[in-house]
């Protein structure tokens, strides 16, 4: 990684890459995986449309005995009703969980009463809980189901109710610095997080940000011939470009970029390979 930073951006790439979130999926085998991270550090646990939130929270319960901060997907369309919630919140303020991220959910159907993220966080507030930081998701490139209005008056309506925004995956820098500045001129003031592709094998990166609606920025890919590129020139894709672009809007106090989130899609040995090298020549 390029290391001509002015020093108040290599410092805060510095942080960003140690506190950056990894995310994963409960899958066999994910925790002989996670063993060569910190044990202190961030660990997003997604929630599986088919798996449901038991087994998200199974995880989270085994990954919170072995030190790590874990941060539980809590889907909206995988809970059933007011009664599965309490029994969902119960289980969190158990556990000890202070941040949790509600998304809509990518089941085609609802599992019961809860169709949307804004009506899960709404009857969360109605809870006396323990949890100090609840994340919503954004999309700086746009849904391919939800018109890109609509996405921001639903975050208008969110903020009230979170603490936090994690980006869908991105590739493009600009595009995110662009949707930032839109962001904050409409009065959305949540922290962000930057939805990071780690690294990861090519061929499943590509075929992962189709199945999780972020075409748009793949397809940007064949405009911009420097990114696509880094993107093909080797087997293991490394976003190592990728974080020295988003560094000047990392460096602005007023874009609320709080750090990463780091999409690995369980491939934890080589994003964190990466993220240890990163940090290493930035030093």
């Amino acid at each position: 990684m390029n290391t001509a930073r002015t020093d108040k951006e290599r410092d805060v790439l510095i942080n960003d890459l140690r506190e950056a979130y990894m995310e994963v999926f409960p899958a066999t085998g994910i925790e002989e995986k996670l063993k060569v991270i910190e044990p202190n550090s961030h660990v997003a646990v997604t929630c599986s449309p088919t798996k449901g939130i038991d087994e998200t929270l199974d995880l989270t319960e085994r990954l919170v005995t072995q030190g790590f901060r874990i941060t539980p997907h809590i889907a909206a369309k995988n809970v059933r009703d007011a009664r599965h919630l309490g029994e969902i919140m119960t289980r969190l303020k158990r556990l000890g969980i202070e941040s949790i991220f509600v998304p809509g959910g990518d089941r085609p159907k609802p599992a019961g009463e809860f169709h949307t993220a804004l009506g899960l966080l709404r009857a969360i507030s109605e809870f006396d809980h323990d949890i100090k930081e609840i994340g919503v998701a954004a999309h700086p490139e746009g849904h391919p189901d939800v018109a890109d209005e609509t996405l921001f008056e639903e975050l208008e309506k969110k903020q009230q109710y979170a603490q936090y925004m994690v980006t869908q995956m991105c590739f493009d820098a600009d595009a995110l610095g662009s949707w930032l500045i839109d962001l904050r001129a409409r009065g959305i003031t949540l922290p962000v997080w930057v939805g990071l592709p780690g690294a990861i094998d090519r061929n499943r990166l590509i075929k992962a940000s189709f199945r999780i609606g972020v075409g748009d920025s793949l397809r940007f890919l064949r405009k911009k011939s420097k990114v696509a590129a880094e993107l093909m020139k080797s087997a293991l894709y490394k976003p190592d470009e990728l974080v020295l672009a988003l560094a000047k809007y990392q460096a602005m106090p007023e874009a609320k970029i709080a750090g990463y989130h780091l999409f690995c899609f369980n491939q934890v040995e080589s994003t964190e390979a990466w993220r240890n090298d990163a940090i290493e020549a930035l030093l």
